[in-house]
């Protein structure tokens, strides 16, 4: 099943305080997106590589490189592009969050006065 969202959406963790902050922010700016969940999503590889496309960064940059399993299994390995997009859909932990996305362009809010970029 392809999953299929709004043109404007925050792939959130609840659990995490910068991505709360780029929540509130958004609410507050009264903008219409969807909240996505991503680490109950099972997000597919074609949607990472479009994130990352719309962020332009390399897939690297979207790692979380201090988090233990990172750090103990992949950081010292010569990864390719596709091992590290296929770490992400393996490990969503590891994604850096919050990443909002308005039509083709996206942020990793951190801060989340990041969104002003891209609103």
């Amino acid at each position: 099943m392809e999953l299929k969202f709004k043109s404007s959406f925050l792939l959130h963790n609840p659990g995490c305080r910068k991505s709360r902050e780029a929540l509130n922010y958004l609410h507050n700016l009264n903008i219409d997106f969807e909240i996505i969940l991503y680490l109950k999503e099972n997000l597919k590889l074609d949607f990472l590589k479009s994130i990352i496309k719309k962020i332009n960064i390399d897939p690297i940059d979207m790692i979380r490189t201090q988090e233990k399993i990172w750090i103990n299994e992949y950081k010292s390995k010569k990864l390719d592009r596709n091992q590290i997009l296929e770490i992400l859909i393996k490990h969503p932990k590891l994604m850096k969050r919050p990443v909002f996305i308005k039509n083709n362009k996206g942020v990793i809010a951190i801060p989340h006065t990041e969104i002003d970029k891209i609103i």
